[in-house]
């Protein structure tokens, strides 16, 4: 079998390492995402021929990855995995179009086989959604998907040079604190180049430890270590006559800044276990959000790289510093998490926007994406509201009172039939109980009241309105059900 482009996508950083070698070891080139939403976006700029992907993940979950890859390429095989074996949750990833639903803990075995099987029926013809020539067109039409928005004449300036250094194959560094969007100015320069129909790949140097970078950005010779049962082709090669982007270089090991040292100097690579250097045509662009300066004079970065990847330098401004944007930034992000969770939330409150616009945001525009991401999720009206985007613990725990249900009153002696004064169908409730209780449609917070009427009104379906045995589903007496069908009046039909 060919080498293939596989994404992988899981929160667990052993896991992770553990997929990344059992797939690398079959000879593939593996991507690795920390979350769904990386994924995502990884997704959208690169080409991939399966993705695996983890259930429960933050910012989007698995079954969230899966639509937006089915979405974007309906052919491309999805392999879900999970530590959580809800049968209703399998049965909703293979009605998406999942190719495998894979329970945790499971060998390395286990997954090389669903994932040659997955491959193999891809190499069937099920997944030339995007062909090998597709990646320039694809991140053209997906530039207007993620573009930036700014009227900061600061950012503007900074667009203009962007584009005008953008004709040139010169090396970019982009400097930044983290969240300022780097990559979003990198792929920015790639689409403005002359390079926009080859590919854009992107490597984060801080995810991968040095034995398994350097083989990453190289490639290596089957053979050349344990576990190398193929050739296989490094970032570099992957990234001929387009753009690779170098994420986080200051953490990159200094041994391994001397070998792409001399990748730029010489424009060819060294496969790991390689006998002859290659060629290569490559355009780089790296990004830190450090003092390379510094980090050089503490003697953590080379100073002869430094100077090779520094020709033309660009400092991204942070949030604080571009106030004129925030008011669009955060317009943008309303209207896309409001389509992304279908919710009529129109606006942003006057209150809400000065409660954005008050706030420092040391984690830049990406912070301010989550926050508005939680606040759309949370709004129970037409508009976000300040108390919707708890920007803090203070705001948090106040969103929790404004949420939770006034504490029970004290128990009340009562008769085995005759339910208290205050009792409910949670009375006396255990936690492990609470747990497993159904989670509200639509992820809102609802009242005990409106709680007890959808479990009651399931137990009666579930029994075809049979009393006896929908109490005791409910674990109530058939007299406090009898009461409770009185009190709310829900049809026993």
């Amino acid at each position: 079998m060919s080498v293939k482009a596989i994404l992988v996508a899981d929160d667990e950083r052993h896991l992770r390492s553990a997929l990344f070698t059992a797939l690398t070891r079959l000879g593939h080139a593996v991507e690795l995402a920390e979350n769904g939403r990386e994924a995502v976006d990884k997704f959208q700029a690169q080409r991939f021929d399966l993705v695996v992907t983890d259930l429960r993940m933050p910012a989007l979950d698995g079954l969230g990855v899966l639509k937006t890859v089915k979405k974007l390429s309906p052919a491309t095989p999805v392999i879900m995995i999970t530590a959580y074996g809800e049968v209703e949750t399998a049965v909703e990833a293979m009605r998406e179009g999942a190719q495998d639903f894979i329970l945790k803990p499971f060998p390395a075995g286990v997954i090389e086989e669903s994932v040659n099987r997955a491959l193999a029926v891809s190499s069937a013809g099920q997944s030339a959604a995007r062909p090998a020539a597709a990646p320039a067109a694809s991140s053209a039409a997906k530039s207007g998907e993620r573009p930036i928005i700014t009227r900061s004449p600061r950012m503007l300036k900074l667009l203009a040079m962007a584009r005008q250094v953008a004709a040139s194959p010169a090396t970019v560094l982009l400097q930044g604190e983290s969240g300022t969007g780097k990559e979003l100015l990198a792929r920015f320069i790639h689409q403005n180049s002359p390079r926009a129909g080859g590919p854009f790949v992107a490597l984060n140097c801080a995810s991968l430890p040095e034995s398994l970078l350097e083989s990453e950005l190289f490639g290596h010779e089957k053979g050349a270590f344990t576990g190398a049962v193929a050739r296989k082709q490094g970032k570099f090669e992957l990234a001929d006559g387009g753009t690779i982007l170098l994420d986080e270089i200051s953490e990159m090991d200094l041994a391994l800044q001397a070998k792409l040292l001399r990748v730029l100097q010489e424009g060819e690579i060294d496969r790991v276990g390689g006998k002859e250097p290659q060629k290569i045509d490559v355009r780089v662009i790296a990004t830190t959000n450090r003092n390379l300066k510094e980090w050089v004079a503490a003697g953590k970065f080379r100073a002869d790289l430094y100077y090779r990847l520094n020709v033309i330098p660009f400092f991204i401004p942070s949030l604080k510093d571009r106030v004129d944007d925030l008011p669009l930034l955060a317009e943008h992000f309303r209207k896309k998490y409001a389509a992304l969770n279908k919710k009529q939330v129109e606006a942003l409150s006057p209150a809400a926007l000065k409660a954005l616009s008050s706030y420092p945001w040391p984690g830049n525009i990406r912070e301010l994406e989550n926050t508005l991401a939680r606040g759309v999720l949370l709004a129970g009206g037409p508009a976000v509201e300040p108390h919707d985007l708890f920007m803090d613990e203070a705001g948090f725990m106040a969103a929790l009172e404004r949420s939770a249900p006034a504490p029970a009153a004290p128990p009340q002696t009562a008769g085995p039939d005759e339910p208290g004064p205050e009792s409910n169908l949670f009375s006396g409730l255990d936690p492990a109980a609470a747990a497993a209780l159904p989670a509200p449609a639509g992820g809102q917070l609802m009242t005990i009241e409106e709680m007890e009427r959808q479990l009651i009104g399931q137990a009666l379906n579930e029994t075809d309105g049979n009393r006896t045995h929908a109490a005791r589903i409910l674990g109530i007496s058939v007299r406090t059900l009898r009461n409770k069908l009185a009190e709310y009046r829900v049809s026993a039909a």
